[in-house]
């Protein structure tokens, strides 16, 4: 590793661990009003964030950047103001920061219970998305972390403004500048370095693609908080109310193809396949969304004139596409779609549409992915739609946090002790 960056990130690595004690031992009001300033700074800054965002666009373009990564790098109005909302949100939410839970008394006459605490320096790696910049910032800050951001190369001048922007707000608050750090190189040997620093950082939390998170796991020597794929299905059972099923599985697939909760693979029940999708088919084609469809189903499509279809392999159901291509398969029951789906699944997001309650709640327990809805579109599975006020990433593993990670997923438990002079015998 280049001298030079290896340096650059033990240092980064130190401030941030003299950082997140101070972090660690703010007040709420002092956390909340640093998010604050932070968010009325982004909104008065608005221009000069799109400008930089301009700058990141044009080199992106110039690069041949694929169009679902070019979607997710831009900076919209929109998305400037979902930024705002997500730290107003997380301002709103209650610390968990020192909340001691199941306290009680044991024989002995001391009082044993939990208490909440922040997990440290938590270091977060991703690519082509700056409005991670600010909600990775603001649920660190709130949760009492210190953290150490590695934005993708693509984001540069916009992480950059941004990050001058929550320092800005860190310092009026009375916080250490250094408890929000965005590493300033674009250097791949910075990542190598973050990733191998258990001396100052916690947790890794990686955001990006298969082969950033694949490189991670080979070579990460701290512990992470991470989803490799979202291969995420939508089931339409046999007792699915039309319309519901109609506009879920239009909305879930062609709401946005780039982001990791897209479904990719569509569920039908046999019995209602020819009814549900040549309509659905007539929505698609307004998307032009290519079908890689099972035989049966082909047939159908074939039939009702759908002109962007193919034949699904068996790589189709392996596959997150972040593209208007969707595969399609008729199953015989929800036994037979939760049996794709646990096989296929990249146990990330799936939705069951119905109006069958049993074979909702069968869903529900049965189905082993990190978050599973009953008659909605897998679009909502997201820190800021789920109420967490925004997320620092989607955990589809089992220990620690699970679906997106929140406030309380930036944090642990330490088991606290009171006494009344008790002595064991």
């Amino acid at each position: 590793m280049d001298t030079a960056i290896s340096e650059y990130m033990e240092q980064l690595g130190r401030r941030a661990r003299a950082a997140s004690r101070a972090m660690a031992r703010a007040d709420t009001a002092t956390r909340n009003r640093a998010l604050t300033l932070i968010a009325a700074a982004i909104e008065r800054e608005a221009p000069a964030l799109r400008a930089a965002n301009a700058q990141d666009m044009e080199a992106a373009r110039a690069n041949g950047l694929a169009p679902a990564m070019l979607d997710r790098l831009a900076l919209s109005d929109k998305a400037i103001a979902t930024m705002v909302e997500g730290l107003r949100q997380i301002v709103a939410l209650p610390d968990p920061v020192g909340e001691i839970s199941n306290l009680k008394v044991r024989p002995t006459g001391i009082q044993v219970g939990q208490m909440r605490v922040p997990l440290g320096v938590i270091g977060i790696i991703y690519e082509a998305r700056p409005n991670v910049t600010v909600d990775a910032a603001g649920l660190c800050i709130k949760s009492g972390n210190a953290t150490i951001l590695r934005g993708g190369s693509e984001a540069i001048h916009c992480n950059r403004a941004l990050a001058r922007i929550v320092k800005a707000g860190l310092e009026q608050a009375g916080l250490p500048a250094d408890g929000v750090q965005v590493v300033d190189t674009t250097d791949r040997a910075a990542v190598g370095a973050l990733i191998t620093m258990p001396q100052y950082v916690d947790v890794i939390v990686p955001r990006g693609g298969k082969g950033l998170i694949a490189r991670l796991m080979a070579e990460a020597t701290v512990p992470m908080i991470k989803h490799l794929d979202g291969i995420c299905h939508v089931y339409i059972d046999a007792k699915a109310d039309l319309q519901k099923a109609l506009d879920i599985g239009f909305n879930a697939k062609c709401h946005r193809y780039g982001t990791c909760n897209t479904m990719e693979t569509l569920l039908v029940e046999r019995t209602i396949a020819p009814t549900v999708l040549p309509q659905l088919a007539q929505r698609y084609l307004t998307e032009s969304v290519e079908l890689r469809a099972d035989a049966e189903s082909h047939a159908i499509l074939a039939a009702a004139g759908y002109p962007h279809l193919a034949q699904a392999t068996e790589e189709d159901w392996a596959t997150e596409y972040l593209a208007p291509i969707l595969a399609v398969k008729i199953v015989d029951g929800i036994d037979a779609a939760m049996d794709h789906i646990n096989t296929w699944s990249s146990k990330h997001t799936e939705a069951i549409v119905t109006e069958d309650y049993s074979a909702a709640m069968r869903f529900l327990r049965e189905v082993d992915s990190a978050s599973v809805l009953v008659n909605a579109s897998t679009r909502f599975a997201d820190g800021f739609e789920y109420g967490l006020g925004a997320e620092i990433g989607i955990s589809n593993d089992k220990l620690h946090a699970r679906g997106p990670v929140g406030l309380e997923g930036l944090t642990s438990l330490k088991y606290v002790v009171f006494g009344h002079g008790e002595i064991r015998s």
